[in-house]
């Protein structure tokens, strides 16, 4: 199938170029973005002249930013496409849930993706916490924003979402293999004060699970979440590429490798069997916590 790419940035470059152009059931057939490109795919800087002259293509990814993706979402299913949701879906709730509707409206497919929920290991996480009784989970997610979104102000803007960008992906893989649901109860949030979302997020919620996340990190990444049980205690590493039960390793970190690959060719299922997965249990969290939270002043971020 035809797919145009929405937004050619770092991740667009990194991730879903390589991702669509192994895959046998996808053909790259135009982006659309201000300033980045795919060599020898068409390149347009608006997205109604894209539709227009290509109604061949059927799908739509978008890599954007989240303030502006609403508004290219919703003239994709307006025109008839399929979408493709980079992680955050959305700059709101009440954003993905209007794109539901549309979706439903006009009986096309929409796919709210996170990439971490498809790591190695998560299936066989999620396989081996089915049964226990979970006593705590603690996610420690730890990067520099400088290295893997360097320059990128939009992040630290209204609706960039901070230490959440990084962090709710943690929060996906939590609610993918939790055994039941968990709730937050408190946050504290620590803002730079020359910025307007914050860098690091300490959070409590039901069942004794906590989490911490650091987006001024120096040194190696930590992408760690660990859980207790009545059995015993797990431990995902590398954002779920490695597992480790009770001193028994499983994996390793070229687990993460797989991750885009898989969020195509879900795609290509639901496009298939003309589905919709919109998915928004982590974006609820990241909600919550910007309602709840404690927010306190940070010293000022620079690049």
């Amino acid at each position: 199938m035809d797919i145009a790419l929405v937004g050619v940035g770092k991740i667009a470059l990194d991730q879903h170029v390589p991702a669509i152009a192994a895959s046998p059931d996808w053909h790259l057939a135009a982006t659309c973005s201000r300033a980045g490109t795919v060599p020898g795919v068409p390149a347009y800087t608006d997205l109604d002249r894209l539709l227009s002259e290509h109604p061949e293509i059927r799908v739509v990814s978008l890599c954007l930013p989240p303030v502006p993706r609403f508004a290219y979402a919703e003239r994709a299913i307006a025109a008839g496409r399929h979408v493709m949701l980079e992680k955050p879906p959305g700059a709101t709730l009440s954003e993905c849930h209007r794109l539901l509707e549309m979706a439903r409206a006009n009986g096309v497919s929409l796919y709210a993706t996170w990439h971490s929920q498809h790591a190695d290991m998560i299936p066989a996480a999620r396989d081996w916490l089915s049964d226990k009784t979970v006593r705590a989970l603690h996610i420690n997610w730890r990067e520099d924003v400088r290295k893997w979104h360097p320059g990128q102000d939009w992040c630290f803007e209204p609706g960039g979402m901070g230490v959440f960008d990084p962090g709710i992906n943690a929060l996906s893989i939590m609610t993918r293999i939790l055994p039941r649901p968990v709730h937050l109860t408190r946050a504290t949030l620590h803002t730079p004060e020359n910025r307007q979302t914050p860098i690091t997020a300490d959070l409590t919620f039901t069942d004794k699970v906590t989490a911490f996340f650091n987006w001024d990190h120096q040194g190696p990444e930590f992408w760690d979440i660990t859980v207790d049980t009545d059995a015993g205690q797990l431990t995902l590493h590398e954002g779920g590429a490695r597992m480790v039960i009770d001193g028994e390793t499983q994996g390793s970190a070229a687990g993460l490798t797989g991750e885009y690959p898989r969020l195509y060719n879900e795609m290509a299922s639901l496009v298939t069997a003309g589905g919709i997965d919109m998915d928004l249990a982590p974006l609820r969290h990241v909600a919550d916590a910007f309602m709840l939270g404690e927010r306190r002043t940070a010293a000022p971020f620079h690049w």
